[in-house]
């Protein structure tokens, strides 16, 4: 895979997202309360989640950084992938009118959903800006603080994602990234697929590797703050099962058996990860 084909094939499925509003109900929120399962699962609160304009939780996440950023009055903050919204609506709520919320996304469909719904419920201290986490259309020295939830393992190009950021954030500004990492290598057939790649599976490095990306592009005080084994892969009945970002996927879609499937247990956990630039 190269990586624009990985940026096509991220963009189109996350499009598909976008235009469906995925959750876990459909349009009907009421049939499962405020937001999706998977977000009040990894985080969320009733009070956060209802906060939001409906259709910007399409629980595509896996962490909350923004109930750990300690975000101020009159900070700007910056979300990479930004997606439909969420994080970036709730960052607007806590810095207030003074402060401004920016939301950076590739995906066309993403940035429509995100911008209606700020429109639509007037918020004003919050915008979506089209372009790739790799190359940020913000000013140096712009934002003191960086939020990203789930998207830097999409990347093909993580150290420039974190150099990006970096160059972003003004002195003493902070990042707070919730992500996917591995703990060990995966299969060969489950790394080189493309459909594990956009599941947020084949994407992500090892974890040592990822924190060591972070520190290579300047930040100091790394640390992980939250961090939790997430199954995407567990025997049911007897017989395997794959879950891609939440989704079964038949094991022979990436050359698995029964006992392939047990290698991946234990090989992928989230963390949630702050980082200081000096």
């Amino acid at each position: 895979m190269n990586d624009e084909a990985i940026r096509q094939s991220v963009r189109e499925r996350y499009g598909e997202r976008a235009k469906a509003g995925t959750s876990c109900c459909g349009s009907d929120r009421s049939a499962c309360g405020t937001g999706t399962p998977a977000s009040r699962a990894i985080g969320y609160t009733e009070d956060q989640l209802g906060s939001v304009p409906e259709g910007a939780d399409l629980g595509l996440g896996c962490g909350n950084p923004t109930a750990i950023a300690s975000l101020q009055e009159g900070e700007t903050v910056l979300d990479l992938g930004s997606g439909a919204g969420l994080d970036c609506f709730l960052a607007a709520q806590a810095v207030g009118l003074t402060g401004r919320a920016i939301g950076v996304d590739m995906t066309a469909e993403m940035l429509d959903r995100a911008r209606q719904n700020a429109s639509k419920n007037g918020i004003e201290n919050i915008e979506f800006r089209l372009g790739e986490i790799e190359h940020l259309p913000v000013a140096d020295r712009s934002v003191d603080v960086v939020i990203s939830n789930c998207v830097i393992n999409l990347s093909p190009d993580k150290p420039q994602v974190f150099r990006e950021a970096f160059r972003a954030l003004k002195p003493g500004g902070r990042m707070y990234v919730s992500d996917i990492v591995l703990l060990k290598p995966l299969p060969e057939a489950v790394s080189s697929s493309i459909d594990a790649y956009v599941g947020c599976v084949a994407g992500a490095t090892i974890k040592d590797d990822y924190l060591a990306a972070i520190e290579a592009a300047g930040f100091r005080d790394v640390e992980i703050l939250q961090g939790g084994a997430i199954e995407m892969a567990e025997p049911q009945s007897g017989e395997a099962r794959i879950y891609v970002d939440g989704e079964e996927v038949e094991p022979s879609a990436f050359g698995l058996d029964e006992e392939g499937v047990h290698e991946l247990r234990g090989a992928i956990t989230s963390i949630t990860v702050v980082a200081r630039k000096p």
